[in-house]
């Protein structure tokens, strides 16, 4: 059995993979040209300065809120390397684009499925029972846009970079030399998948929120956006925990979210393997790999 690794997690962008190591970040993008560019960086957290926030539920927030800021500079950096915008996002385009986003995720999954609650109350008086209807619905507004982008043509291309991400990790995580032969013997499914994260993130939701009784909309709006961070902390543990386990009933625990990788994920090609070899070959911290980097 091979010995354990450094957690090595990544995201799929537009035309290639984005890897993170200990101490090193990374994007490889396939230009129109059919090079590969990597651009690396090295890591810095706001845990480095306040320790603290290396705590247990905290330090999950602040790895959310800076795979954020990570993630859309990788996807700036891609779709600019690949030919489909001019010029990277700027801080503020970024911290614009950051907003947007997570309030659309607001709307989607909270606001929508809080307000339709309200259409059984005559029917259910129960608190606890209302807000598990609330968080069904929620998983059912999940899944459905999970399908929904799963046949766009373009997302499923980034989805078989998602593939290549997780397959190379999995092979990285094993022991084995990045060689496309290697990698694609292994699974496209990781137990610590994004996907997996945010299928726990929607249960952990359900059962935090059924004990919050049923006050007026706005305060139950009010108390999920305010117990958000609590809700990703609880979950970043659990995924985190089921990363390193190998205990049977976390498996099983774990399943769903492996199965709906199934949408998120796709078998990749030779090409974007390679991609993906070349991501994290320049963040893995048990060797020097010279690479093209831009600055």
């Amino acid at each position: 059995m091979s010995e354990k690794k450094p957690f090595v997690g990544g995201q799929a962008v537009i035309e290639g993979v984005m890897m993170r190591g200990p101490e090193y970040i990374a994007t490889a993008v396939r230009e129109p040209s059919g090079t590969i560019t990597v651009q690396k960086e090295r890591l810095t957290s706001i845990t480095d300065r306040y320790p603290v926030l290396k705590k247990p539920m905290l330090r999950g927030v602040v790895a959310l809120f800076e795979s954020l800021v990570y993630g859309m500079k990788a996807l700036s950096f891609s779709a600019q390397a690949a030919g489909e915008e001019e010029e990277a996002l700027s801080t503020r385009e970024i911290a614009m684009t950051m907003v947007f986003s997570l309030s659309l995720a607001i709307v989607l999954f909270v606001i929508i499925p809080t307000y339709a609650a309200k259409y059984i109350h005559s029917a259910v008086t129960d608190s606890r029972l209302l807000n598990t209807f609330e968080g069904i619905l929620r998983l059912a507004i999940f899944f459905l846009y999970i399908l929904g982008i799963s046949l766009m043509k373009d997302i499923q291309r980034v989805f078989q970079y998602h593939g290549a991400e997780h397959k190379t990790i999995h092979t990285y995580e094993a022991g084995q030399e990045l060689t496309v032969e290697n990698i694609r013997r292994h699974s496209r499914l990781h137990p610590r998948c994004g996907t997996n994260f945010l299928l726990i993130v929607m249960v952990v939701s359900i059962v935090l929120f059924a004990f919050l009784g049923w006050p007026d909309l706005w305060l139950r709006i009010l108390s999920r956006v305010i117990l958000l961070p609590v809700v990703a902390g609880i979950a970043y543990e659990i995924i985190r925990f089921a990363g390193r386990s190998q205990a049977r009933w976390v498996a099983c625990a774990i399943t769903p979210g492996m199965w709906l990788q199934h949408l998120t994920t796709r078998e990749p090609s030779d090409d974007q393997i390679e991609v993906a070899i070349a991501a994290l070959n320049a963040v893995r911290p048990d060797e020097d790999v010279e690479v093209k980097t831009n600055a």
